[in-house]
């Protein structure tokens, strides 16, 4: 038998909606080189690659050109394909940004724990307006740039000049590594039915627009929840996708909600 796979779109309820990523559970991590191929050959923004260790498991997540050190919809898939094959929840994971727990939330949501980043005032970098497409109101930093527009329609109608987005500086320390992979994210305050709307921008990671990211949302929901005064938000990441996520913030850290539906599954053809 080959290595089975799934690819499962999170952050919706409908298939071809939400942001998708391929899962494999492995036996052992293959080499990363293999991994790397792998992610190439799925060509989705990640792929997650899980081993179990004891009652606890192992993570990573891998876009089609790098291994990055933090993955919310890739995360979010993996605890939704584990469910499937009969692990219960909740499922802690050793990552490269520690260890990272999901469980069984309200209405068949599965709530992710993950650190929050708390965005801070910061001079933009030269060419950020010209990257964007447009003039942000306000520039912060945290994991990311974090460019506040005054309104969702302003966030939608961004035409992003990915080449630019690619050369604005940003590096990080993750796991003792440094890590040049700052990306943007782009947001304002309300939208229909939601508190928050947002896009992201990494193409610095090989992904020019990622459709709905977890790991934005850890620096979206400490910043809007503060600004807002809600320690609870529904956001909507308004890619061509979509996708809906629930957070809460919780002291240093952020519950991030969302749905999960598989949509393919299946064995790798060659041995890994």
């Amino acid at each position: 038998m080959g290595q089975p796979y799934a690819i499962v779109d999170a952050f919706t309820e409908e298939p071809f909606k939400g942001n998708p990523a391929a899962v494999l559970r492995c036996d052992a991590f293959p080499p990363d080189a293999t991994m790397r191929a792998l992610a190439a050959e799925f060509n989705l923004s990640e792929t997650a690659f899980v081993v179990a260790d004891g009652e606890d498991w192992r993570l990573r997540w891998f876009t089609p050109t790098v291994e990055v050190p933090l993955c919310g919809h890739a995360t979010l898939a993996t605890a939704f394909e584990l469910r499937r094959c009969g692990f219960p929840a909740p499922y802690r994971f050793h990552t490269l940004s520690g260890v990272l727990t999901v469980s069984e939330g309200e209405g068949g949501r599965l709530v992710m724990d993950f650190p929050a980043w708390r965005p801070e005032p910061a001079a933009a970098p030269e060419g950020l307006a010209a990257a964007l497409g447009g003039e942000p109101v306000e520039v912060f930093k945290a994991r990311d740039w974090v460019c506040v527009f005054r309104t969702p329609a302003e966030v939608e109608a961004l035409a992003p000049d990915h080449a630019k987005i690619a050369a604005l500086p940003g590096e990080r320390v993750i796991a003792t590594a440094v890590h040049d992979d700052t990306c943007v994210v782009v947001t304002a305050p309300g939208g229909e039915g939601v508190d928050v709307t947002s896009r992201y921008f990494a193409a610095k990671v090989g992904i020019p627009e990622d459709p709905v990211t977890g790991a934005a949302h850890t620096q979206l929901a400490p910043f809007w929840s503060a600004r807002l005064g809600k320690p609870r938000l529904v956001c909507r990441q308004a890619s061509a996708r979509g996708g809906i996520l629930w957070t809460e913030i919780a002291g240093d850290r952020v519950k991030i909600a969302g749905y999960a539906v598989l949509v393919a599954e299946g064995e790798i053809g060659v041995s890994i």
